[in-house]
């Protein structure tokens, strides 16, 4: 097996945020992250919006905002991901796709935003190479990004983030406002990279789509871990309430919807997050939670066994 290229152990975020005069508090947004990313693999990130999944693609990459403080152990390939090291990969061994087209620079043809200003021998071989890949002829080296297609954007953001041959792709929500054909035609491109032996990274809020391409998938909720699984066992071994109110909130699996929302940031109770909207819940979810891990699998849960 693999030794991972990434792995992220109890990670916590908290913003600081200023008030009336001299007043200040701390919002913690993340607690208890925990992950692993593997060379050769696509670990899905999924939970709801707010649950914390793309301030763990800015940790990672040492893009957080001044106001924020990270605790924590990340690491890359056994080292720990200091902010130098951060900044020595990012974009080069570690890359973004980002969940936006407008991240492309619209005054800038496709072509020398992917050369990033380098002119040396090749480089122009490498772009229309990397753009080959993905189905886009030379012509669109020429082209600004506003004559670009939805579809044909999201290529060139992830040309422009393989040209150099990673080692971990970090891919935030690349597909929303894709239609379902477009969104499975774009993760086949992150499935090609991991066959190649490429760590993927793959965040969304899309849980069919997600299962559809991920060997892996780690389930967030409010800030938290709460399950980390193979895809192809989700729904179908010992898992989080959470994770098992997911899936039968599919379409194929009965769309049954469960009351409540996820707790805002700052307004979580102690114990399991998730707890104030589990049927399941005990006196014990209020305290500390045990992780149990069985190999690569892991659930943060009072209970044992199968959650139906």
């Amino acid at each position: 097996m693999e030794n991972p290229v990434l792995e992220v152990e109890d990670l916590s975020i908290s913003f600081t945020q200023y008030a009336h005069g001299a007043g200040r508090r701390e919002l913690p947004v993340i607690r208890g992250l925990d992950l692993t990313v593997r060379a050769g693999e696509i670990s899905a990130v999924v939970g709801s919006s707010g649950s914390g999944k793309s301030l763990l693609a800015h940790a990672l990459l040492g893009l957080l905002p001044y106001n924020a403080a990270c605790t924590g152990v990340m690491r890359y390939k056994g080292q720990r991901l200091t902010r130098e090291k951060m900044e020595a990969l990012r974009g080069k061994e570690m890359v973004l796709v980002p969940q936006s087209v407008n991240f492309l620079d619209p005054l800038m043809r496709v072509g020398p935003q992917l050369a990033r200003g380098k002119r040396e021998k090749g480089v122009k071989e490498k772009i229309r190479a990397v753009l080959a890949r993905y189905g886009l002829g030379p012509e669109t080296e020429e082209m600004y990004p506003f004559e670009l297609s939805g579809g044909m954007a999201r290529r060139v953001l992830i040309s422009s983030a393989v040209v150099e041959r990673p080692v971990l792709v970090i891919a935030d929500e690349p597909t929303p406002g894709l239609d379902g054909t477009a969104a499975k035609r774009i993760l086949g491109h992150f499935r090609e990279l991991a066959d190649q032996g490429t760590a993927v990274l793959f965040i969304t809020h899309d849980l069919e789509l997600a299962l559809t391409a991920a060997d892996r998938v780690a389930v967030f909720y409010a800030g938290v871990t709460v399950e980390e699984c193979p895809a192809a066992d989700f729904g179908r071994q010992a898992h989080h309430p959470y994770t098992a109110a997911l899936w039968r909130a599919m379409p194929g699996n009965g769309f049954v919807p469960i009351p409540g929302s996820q707790p805002y940031p700052g307004r979580e109770e102690a114990g399991c997050p998730f707890a104030p909207r589990c049927d399941r819940r005990r006196e014990e979810c209020a305290g500390t939670i045990p992780v149990r891990r069985e190999g690569r699998d892991y659930i943060r849960c009072v209970r044992e066994g199968v959650v139906p």
